[in-house]
Protein backbone atom coordinates (compact mmCIF):
# COMPACT_ATOMS: atom_id res chain seq x y z
CA UNK A 1 0.00 0.00 0.00
CA UNK A 2 1.10 3.59 -0.58
CA UNK A 3 2.58 5.65 2.21
CA UNK A 4 0.32 8.13 3.99
CA UNK A 5 1.11 11.68 5.01
CA UNK A 6 -0.03 13.13 8.31
CA UNK A 7 0.70 16.24 10.32
CA UNK A 8 1.99 15.94 13.85
CA UNK A 9 3.22 18.45 16.41
CA UNK A 10 6.63 18.06 18.08
CA UNK A 11 7.96 19.82 21.14
CA UNK A 12 11.24 21.39 20.03
CA UNK A 13 12.60 21.13 23.59
CA UNK A 14 11.98 17.49 24.55
CA UNK A 15 10.59 15.83 21.40
CA UNK A 16 7.10 15.14 22.82
CA UNK A 17 4.72 14.20 19.99
CA UNK A 18 1.06 15.20 19.79
CA UNK A 19 -1.67 15.04 17.17
CA UNK A 20 -2.75 18.61 17.99
CA UNK A 21 -1.06 21.87 18.98
CA UNK A 22 -0.79 22.62 22.69
CA UNK A 23 0.37 25.76 24.44
CA UNK A 24 2.27 23.91 27.16
CA UNK A 25 4.21 20.70 26.57
CA UNK A 26 3.02 17.89 28.90
CA UNK A 27 6.51 16.39 28.82
CA UNK A 28 8.83 19.26 29.79
CA UNK A 29 6.20 21.86 30.88
CA UNK A 30 7.65 24.50 28.53
CA UNK A 31 5.35 27.00 26.79
CA UNK A 32 5.03 27.63 23.04
CA UNK A 33 7.51 24.95 21.98
CA UNK A 34 5.26 22.94 19.61
CA UNK A 35 5.89 23.04 15.89
CA UNK A 36 3.94 21.33 13.13
CA UNK A 37 5.65 18.91 10.75
CA UNK A 38 4.44 16.55 8.07
CA UNK A 39 5.67 12.98 8.37
CA UNK A 40 5.30 9.99 6.07
CA UNK A 41 3.82 6.86 7.59
CA UNK A 42 4.48 3.68 5.64
CA UNK A 43 1.54 1.29 5.63
CA UNK A 44 2.46 -2.11 7.03
CA UNK A 45 1.73 -5.01 4.72
CA UNK A 46 -0.81 -7.47 6.02
CA UNK A 47 -0.34 -11.20 5.84
CA UNK A 48 1.18 -14.07 7.71
CA UNK A 49 4.79 -12.90 7.48
CA UNK A 50 6.98 -14.33 10.22
CA UNK A 51 9.21 -11.81 11.99
CA UNK A 52 12.32 -12.84 13.88
CA UNK A 53 12.26 -11.36 17.36
CA UNK A 54 14.77 -11.04 20.18
CA UNK A 55 15.65 -14.07 22.27
CA UNK A 56 14.57 -14.18 25.90
CA UNK A 57 17.46 -15.09 28.24
CA UNK A 58 17.86 -15.38 31.97
CA UNK A 59 19.89 -12.82 33.88
CA UNK A 60 22.20 -15.54 35.22
CA UNK A 61 22.96 -16.71 31.66
CA UNK A 62 24.54 -13.41 30.66
CA UNK A 63 28.33 -13.31 30.89
CA UNK A 64 29.62 -10.00 32.17
CA UNK A 65 32.87 -9.09 30.46
CA UNK A 66 34.69 -5.83 30.00
CA UNK A 67 33.61 -4.18 26.77
CA UNK A 68 36.18 -3.89 24.02
CA UNK A 69 37.64 -0.40 23.81
CA UNK A 70 39.52 1.30 21.02
CA UNK A 71 42.17 3.73 22.20
CA UNK A 72 42.19 7.00 20.30
CA UNK A 73 45.82 7.76 21.38
CA UNK A 74 44.51 11.12 22.66
CA UNK A 75 44.79 10.69 26.43
CA UNK A 76 42.43 13.52 27.34
CA UNK A 77 39.70 12.15 25.06
CA UNK A 78 40.21 8.58 26.28
CA UNK A 79 39.87 9.87 29.84
CA UNK A 80 36.55 11.56 29.08
CA UNK A 81 35.26 8.48 27.24
CA UNK A 82 36.12 6.27 30.22
CA UNK A 83 39.20 4.54 28.85
CA UNK A 84 38.65 4.57 25.11
CA UNK A 85 36.03 4.25 22.39
CA UNK A 86 33.59 1.36 22.84
CA UNK A 87 32.83 -0.68 19.73
CA UNK A 88 29.23 -0.23 18.59
CA UNK A 89 28.71 2.97 20.57
CA UNK A 90 26.98 6.16 19.43
CA UNK A 91 28.63 9.36 20.69
CA UNK A 92 27.21 12.87 20.37
CA UNK A 93 29.68 15.78 20.32
CA UNK A 94 28.17 19.25 20.80
CA UNK A 95 29.65 22.72 21.01
CA UNK A 96 29.51 26.29 19.75
CA UNK A 97 30.39 27.06 16.11
CA UNK A 98 34.14 27.27 15.55
CA UNK A 99 34.99 25.73 18.93
CA UNK A 100 36.92 22.85 17.34
CA UNK A 101 34.51 19.89 17.12
CA UNK A 102 35.40 18.97 13.56
CA UNK A 103 39.10 19.54 14.20
CA UNK A 104 39.11 17.20 17.20
CA UNK A 105 37.23 14.46 15.36
CA UNK A 106 39.54 14.79 12.37
CA UNK A 107 42.50 14.33 14.72
CA UNK A 108 40.77 11.25 16.18
CA UNK A 109 40.30 9.87 12.66
CA UNK A 110 43.98 10.45 11.91
CA UNK A 111 45.21 8.65 15.04
CA UNK A 112 42.84 5.72 14.50
CA UNK A 113 43.75 5.36 10.82
CA UNK A 114 47.46 5.37 11.65
CA UNK A 115 46.70 2.55 14.09
CA UNK A 116 45.29 0.43 11.25
CA UNK A 117 41.59 1.10 11.95
CA UNK A 118 39.28 1.79 9.01
CA UNK A 119 37.64 5.20 9.42
CA UNK A 120 34.92 6.87 7.35
CA UNK A 121 34.41 10.64 7.74
CA UNK A 122 31.02 11.75 6.37
CA UNK A 123 30.53 15.49 5.97
CA UNK A 124 27.34 17.29 5.10
CA UNK A 125 28.78 20.77 5.64
CA UNK A 126 32.17 20.86 3.93
CA UNK A 127 33.50 19.80 0.55
CA UNK A 128 36.31 17.28 0.11
CA UNK A 129 38.81 20.07 -0.62
CA UNK A 130 37.83 21.99 2.50
CA UNK A 131 38.39 18.91 4.64
CA UNK A 132 41.72 18.29 2.90
CA UNK A 133 42.91 21.84 3.67
CA UNK A 134 42.09 21.38 7.34
CA UNK A 135 43.68 17.94 7.39
CA UNK A 136 46.97 19.31 6.05
CA UNK A 137 47.37 21.44 9.18
CA UNK A 138 46.89 18.41 11.41
CA UNK A 139 49.35 15.96 9.85
CA UNK A 140 49.73 13.04 7.49
CA UNK A 141 46.88 10.60 6.81
CA UNK A 142 46.99 7.12 5.28
CA UNK A 143 44.66 5.00 3.14
CA UNK A 144 42.61 3.81 6.14
CA UNK A 145 40.99 7.25 6.29
CA UNK A 146 38.13 7.68 3.80
CA UNK A 147 36.00 10.77 3.12
CA UNK A 148 32.44 10.95 1.87
CA UNK A 149 30.35 14.10 1.33
CA UNK A 150 26.64 13.31 1.37
CA UNK A 151 23.48 14.24 3.29
CA UNK A 152 21.01 11.57 2.12
CA UNK A 153 20.72 8.93 4.83
CA UNK A 154 19.88 6.03 2.51
CA UNK A 155 23.06 6.59 0.47
CA UNK A 156 25.12 6.97 3.64
CA UNK A 157 23.74 3.70 4.99
CA UNK A 158 24.64 1.87 1.75
CA UNK A 159 28.20 3.24 1.82
CA UNK A 160 28.69 2.26 5.47
CA UNK A 161 27.51 -1.29 4.84
CA UNK A 162 29.71 -1.52 1.73
CA UNK A 163 32.91 -0.04 3.20
CA UNK A 164 32.48 -1.72 6.62
CA UNK A 165 34.50 0.85 8.61
CA UNK A 166 35.15 0.41 12.31
CA UNK A 167 34.62 4.11 13.13
CA UNK A 168 32.28 6.61 11.41
CA UNK A 169 32.02 10.37 11.92
CA UNK A 170 28.81 12.20 10.92
CA UNK A 171 29.38 15.97 10.60
CA UNK A 172 26.73 17.08 11.35
CA UNK A 173 23.44 15.45 12.33
CA UNK A 174 21.48 18.62 11.48
CA UNK A 175 22.45 18.30 7.80
CA UNK A 176 21.39 14.65 7.38
CA UNK A 177 18.19 13.98 5.41
CA UNK A 178 15.94 10.93 5.67
CA UNK A 179 13.84 10.61 2.51
CA UNK A 180 11.05 8.86 4.44
CA UNK A 181 10.45 12.08 6.38
CA UNK A 182 9.09 14.99 4.38
CA UNK A 183 10.24 17.74 6.77
CA UNK A 184 13.41 19.77 6.20
CA UNK A 185 16.87 18.73 7.42
CA UNK A 186 17.52 19.81 10.99
CA UNK A 187 13.87 19.57 12.02
CA UNK A 188 12.79 17.63 15.10
CA UNK A 189 11.50 14.62 13.19
CA UNK A 190 14.51 14.50 10.83
CA UNK A 191 17.06 14.62 13.66
CA UNK A 192 15.21 12.05 15.72
CA UNK A 193 14.62 9.53 12.94
CA UNK A 194 18.12 9.96 11.49
CA UNK A 195 19.72 9.38 14.88
CA UNK A 196 17.52 6.34 15.40
CA UNK A 197 18.70 4.88 12.10
CA UNK A 198 22.36 5.56 12.94
CA UNK A 199 21.82 3.87 16.29
CA UNK A 200 20.55 0.76 14.51
CA UNK A 201 23.62 0.76 12.25
CA UNK A 202 26.01 1.22 15.18
CA UNK A 203 24.52 -1.66 17.18
CA UNK A 204 23.79 -3.94 14.24
CA UNK A 205 27.16 -3.59 12.49
CA UNK A 206 29.22 -3.04 15.70
CA UNK A 207 30.49 0.30 14.36
CA UNK A 208 31.48 3.19 16.62
CA UNK A 209 29.78 6.35 15.35
CA UNK A 210 30.47 9.98 16.29
CA UNK A 211 27.77 12.49 15.44
CA UNK A 212 28.35 16.24 15.61
CA UNK A 213 25.48 18.34 16.96
CA UNK A 214 25.02 22.09 16.74
CA UNK A 215 24.02 23.89 19.93
CA UNK A 216 21.39 26.51 20.63
CA UNK A 217 21.99 29.87 22.29
CA UNK A 218 21.17 28.20 25.62
CA UNK A 219 24.14 25.86 25.10
CA UNK A 220 22.19 22.64 24.50
CA UNK A 221 22.24 20.49 21.37
CA UNK A 222 19.78 21.78 18.77
CA UNK A 223 16.89 19.43 18.07
CA UNK A 224 14.75 17.24 20.32
CA UNK A 225 15.97 16.56 23.85
CA UNK A 226 15.30 12.89 23.19
CA UNK A 227 18.45 12.94 21.04
CA UNK A 228 20.63 12.95 24.16
CA UNK A 229 18.68 10.02 25.59
CA UNK A 230 19.15 7.92 22.44
CA UNK A 231 22.94 8.09 22.25
CA UNK A 232 25.40 6.29 24.54
CA UNK A 233 27.68 9.22 25.26
CA UNK A 234 27.19 13.00 25.19
CA UNK A 235 30.29 15.22 25.05
CA UNK A 236 30.22 19.02 25.14
CA UNK A 237 33.06 21.18 23.86
CA UNK A 238 33.31 24.32 25.99
CA UNK A 239 35.44 27.44 26.05
CA UNK A 240 35.59 30.87 24.51
CA UNK A 241 35.96 30.77 20.75
CA UNK A 242 38.76 33.34 20.81
CA UNK A 243 40.59 31.79 23.79
CA UNK A 244 43.34 29.22 23.31
CA UNK A 245 41.97 26.53 25.62
CA UNK A 246 39.08 24.13 25.10
CA UNK A 247 37.37 21.86 27.63
CA UNK A 248 35.73 18.61 26.58
CA UNK A 249 33.15 17.59 29.17
CA UNK A 250 31.21 14.33 29.47
CA UNK A 251 27.62 14.89 30.60
CA UNK A 252 26.41 11.38 29.84
CA UNK A 253 28.40 8.17 29.48
CA UNK A 254 26.99 4.66 29.61
CA UNK A 255 30.51 3.22 29.66
CA UNK A 256 32.23 5.47 32.19
CA UNK A 257 31.82 8.25 34.74
CA UNK A 258 30.15 11.54 33.88
CA UNK A 259 31.45 15.06 34.44
CA UNK A 260 34.97 14.05 33.43
CA UNK A 261 36.82 16.75 31.54
CA UNK A 262 39.66 16.86 29.05
CA UNK A 263 41.59 20.06 28.48
CA UNK A 264 42.98 21.03 25.08
CA UNK A 265 44.82 24.04 23.70
CA UNK A 266 44.09 25.30 20.18
CA UNK A 267 47.28 25.79 18.16
CA UNK A 268 48.24 26.04 14.51
CA UNK A 269 48.43 22.27 14.04
CA UNK A 270 45.09 21.60 15.75
CA UNK A 271 44.16 20.77 19.32
CA UNK A 272 46.96 19.75 21.67
CA UNK A 273 46.39 18.07 25.02
CA UNK A 274 46.96 19.84 28.32
CA UNK A 275 48.03 16.97 30.56
CA UNK A 276 48.38 19.14 33.68
CA UNK A 277 45.44 21.57 33.54
CA UNK A 278 45.98 22.82 37.11
CA UNK A 279 49.41 24.15 36.22
CA UNK A 280 48.05 25.62 32.99
CA UNK A 281 45.16 27.41 34.75
CA UNK A 282 47.56 29.05 37.22
CA UNK A 283 49.91 30.47 34.60
CA UNK A 284 50.32 34.22 35.05
CA UNK A 285 48.89 34.28 38.58
CA UNK A 286 49.85 37.60 40.22
CA UNK A 287 51.78 37.67 43.49
CA UNK A 288 51.39 40.06 46.38
CA UNK A 289 48.02 41.38 45.18
CA UNK A 290 44.87 41.55 47.38
CA UNK A 291 41.79 39.66 46.21
CA UNK A 292 43.53 36.62 44.72
CA UNK A 293 43.55 33.05 46.09
CA UNK A 294 43.75 29.51 44.73
CA UNK A 295 41.01 26.94 45.27
CA UNK A 296 40.54 23.32 44.17
CA UNK A 297 37.52 21.99 42.31
CA UNK A 298 36.75 18.39 41.33
CA UNK A 299 35.85 17.80 37.70
CA UNK A 300 34.75 14.18 37.69
CA UNK A 301 37.69 12.36 39.28
CA UNK A 302 40.21 15.08 38.40
CA UNK A 303 41.20 17.77 40.91
CA UNK A 304 41.66 21.13 39.24
CA UNK A 305 43.40 24.09 40.86
CA UNK A 306 41.97 27.46 39.82
CA UNK A 307 42.66 31.08 40.73
CA UNK A 308 39.75 33.07 42.17
CA UNK A 309 39.97 36.85 41.82
CA UNK A 310 37.76 39.41 43.57
CA UNK A 311 37.59 43.19 43.33
CA UNK A 312 35.52 45.11 45.91
CA UNK A 313 35.44 48.89 45.63
CA UNK A 314 33.17 51.78 46.57
CA UNK A 315 30.35 52.25 44.11
CA UNK A 316 29.68 55.46 42.20
CA UNK A 317 25.99 54.65 41.75
CA UNK A 318 22.98 54.37 44.00
CA UNK A 319 22.78 50.61 43.55
CA UNK A 320 26.05 48.64 43.85
CA UNK A 321 27.05 46.51 40.89
CA UNK A 322 27.71 42.77 41.10
CA UNK A 323 29.34 40.83 38.28
CA UNK A 324 30.65 37.26 38.08
CA UNK A 325 32.66 35.52 35.38
CA UNK A 326 33.10 31.76 35.49
CA UNK A 327 30.87 31.03 38.49
CA UNK A 328 27.25 31.33 39.59
CA UNK A 329 26.12 34.93 40.07
CA UNK A 330 23.47 34.06 42.65
CA UNK A 331 25.94 31.98 44.65
CA UNK A 332 28.32 34.93 44.97
CA UNK A 333 25.49 37.20 46.12
CA UNK A 334 24.57 34.58 48.74
CA UNK A 335 28.15 34.37 50.02
CA UNK A 336 28.45 38.16 50.27
CA UNK A 337 25.22 38.27 52.26
CA UNK A 338 26.62 35.63 54.65
CA UNK A 339 29.82 37.67 55.12
CA UNK A 340 27.85 40.84 55.82
CA UNK A 341 25.59 39.11 58.34
CA UNK A 342 28.10 36.86 60.14
CA UNK A 343 31.24 39.03 59.98
CA UNK A 344 29.69 42.49 59.94
CA UNK A 345 31.41 43.50 56.69
CA UNK A 346 29.51 46.50 55.33
CA UNK A 347 29.67 45.89 51.58
CA UNK A 348 26.23 47.28 50.74
CA UNK A 349 27.83 50.39 49.22
CA UNK A 350 30.50 48.51 47.28
CA UNK A 351 30.71 47.13 43.78
CA UNK A 352 31.92 43.53 43.69
CA UNK A 353 33.45 41.61 40.81
CA UNK A 354 34.42 37.92 40.99
CA UNK A 355 36.36 36.12 38.27
CA UNK A 356 37.56 32.55 37.78
CA UNK A 357 40.85 33.21 35.98
CA UNK A 358 41.44 31.33 32.74
CA UNK A 359 37.83 31.46 31.60
CA UNK A 360 36.80 28.06 32.97
CA UNK A 361 33.29 27.75 34.42
CA UNK A 362 33.09 26.31 37.95
CA UNK A 363 29.81 25.87 39.84
CA UNK A 364 30.94 23.43 42.55
CA UNK A 365 30.15 24.73 46.08
CA UNK A 366 33.62 23.62 47.26
CA UNK A 367 35.08 26.91 45.98
CA UNK A 368 32.86 28.94 48.36
CA UNK A 369 35.68 29.34 50.88
CA UNK A 370 38.01 30.62 48.17
CA UNK A 371 35.45 33.16 46.95
CA UNK A 372 34.81 34.36 50.51
CA UNK A 373 38.53 34.80 51.25
CA UNK A 374 39.10 36.62 47.95
CA UNK A 375 36.24 39.04 48.73
CA UNK A 376 37.49 39.63 52.28
CA UNK A 377 41.04 40.15 51.00
CA UNK A 378 39.96 42.75 48.45
CA UNK A 379 37.55 44.52 50.83
CA UNK A 380 40.19 44.83 53.60
CA UNK A 381 43.06 45.27 51.13
CA UNK A 382 44.96 42.35 52.70
CA UNK A 383 47.35 40.19 50.65
CA UNK A 384 46.79 36.43 50.94
CA UNK A 385 49.82 34.14 51.07
CA UNK A 386 50.67 33.03 47.50
CA UNK A 387 51.21 29.45 48.69
CA UNK A 388 47.78 29.13 50.31
CA UNK A 389 44.77 27.18 48.96
CA UNK A 390 41.21 27.28 50.36
CA UNK A 391 38.57 24.55 49.90
CA UNK A 392 35.14 24.36 51.53
CA UNK A 393 31.41 24.95 51.17
CA UNK A 394 29.76 27.73 53.16
CA UNK A 395 26.20 27.47 54.51
CA UNK A 396 23.75 30.25 55.33
CA UNK A 397 24.64 30.05 59.01
CA UNK A 398 28.25 30.74 58.16
CA UNK A 399 29.34 27.17 58.83
CA UNK A 400 32.03 25.59 56.63
CA UNK A 401 30.67 22.27 55.39
CA UNK A 402 32.51 19.15 54.26
CA UNK A 403 33.55 18.57 50.66
CA UNK A 404 33.99 15.30 48.80
CA UNK A 405 37.28 13.68 47.75
CA UNK A 406 39.32 15.90 50.07
CA UNK A 407 42.34 13.57 49.90
CA UNK A 408 42.61 13.93 46.12
CA UNK A 409 42.37 17.70 46.42
CA UNK A 410 45.11 17.93 49.04
CA UNK A 411 47.42 15.65 47.05
CA UNK A 412 46.99 17.90 43.99
CA UNK A 413 47.81 20.93 46.14
CA UNK A 414 50.99 19.25 47.38
CA UNK A 415 51.91 18.20 43.85
CA UNK A 416 51.93 21.81 42.64
CA UNK A 417 54.09 23.07 45.51
CA UNK A 418 51.60 24.85 47.81
CA UNK A 419 52.41 24.61 51.51
CA UNK A 420 49.14 25.68 53.23
CA UNK A 421 45.55 24.58 52.67
CA UNK A 422 42.40 25.66 54.51
CA UNK A 423 39.89 22.82 54.68
CA UNK A 424 36.55 22.26 56.46
CA UNK A 425 37.13 21.20 60.06
CA UNK A 426 34.82 18.20 59.59
CA UNK A 427 37.19 16.85 56.92
CA UNK A 428 40.22 16.75 59.22
CA UNK A 429 39.71 13.10 60.17
CA UNK A 430 40.06 12.13 56.50
CA UNK A 431 43.49 13.78 56.35
CA UNK A 432 45.23 12.06 59.26
CA UNK A 433 47.66 10.12 57.06
CA UNK A 434 48.54 13.15 54.94
CA UNK A 435 49.19 15.33 58.01
CA UNK A 436 51.67 12.78 59.35
CA UNK A 437 53.50 12.05 56.10
CA UNK A 438 53.34 15.14 53.92
CA UNK A 439 55.08 18.47 54.39
CA UNK A 440 52.01 20.69 54.28
CA UNK A 441 50.17 22.88 56.79
CA UNK A 442 46.48 21.95 57.01
CA UNK A 443 44.30 24.60 58.67
CA UNK A 444 40.76 23.65 59.75
CA UNK A 445 37.89 26.14 59.39
CA UNK A 446 34.55 25.46 61.08
CA UNK A 447 32.78 28.75 60.28
CA UNK A 448 33.43 32.06 58.56
CA UNK A 449 34.45 33.65 61.87
CA UNK A 450 37.58 31.47 61.74
CA UNK A 451 38.62 33.30 58.56
CA UNK A 452 39.13 36.56 60.48
CA UNK A 453 41.71 35.01 62.82
CA UNK A 454 43.69 33.37 60.01
CA UNK A 455 47.14 34.70 59.27
CA UNK A 456 46.60 35.36 55.57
Amino acid sequence: MAAKNRSVFFCTNCGYESSKWMGQCPGCKQWNTFSEETVVVSSKSSGNAVHKGAVVVGLDEISLEREDRITTHIKELDRVLGGGLVAGSLTLVGGDPGIGKSTLLLQVCRMLSLDGIKVLYISGEESLKQIKLRAQRIGEFNANMKLYCETTLSLIEDVIRKEKPEVVVIDSIQTMYNEDISSAPGSVSQVRETTGKLLQIAKGENISIFIVGHVTKEGTVAGPRVLEHMVDTVLYFEGERHASYRILRSVKNRFGSTNEIGVFRMEENGLNEVLNPSEYMLLGKPTGVPGSIVSCSMEGTRPLLIEIQALVCTTNFGIPRRQCIGTDFNRVNLLMAVLEKRLGLQMGSCDAYVNIAGGIKITEPAIDLGIALAVISSFKNIVIDDKMVAVGEIGLSGEVRAVSMITSRVNEVIKLGFDTIIVPGVNMDDLKDIRDKKNIRIVPAYNVQDLVSLDI
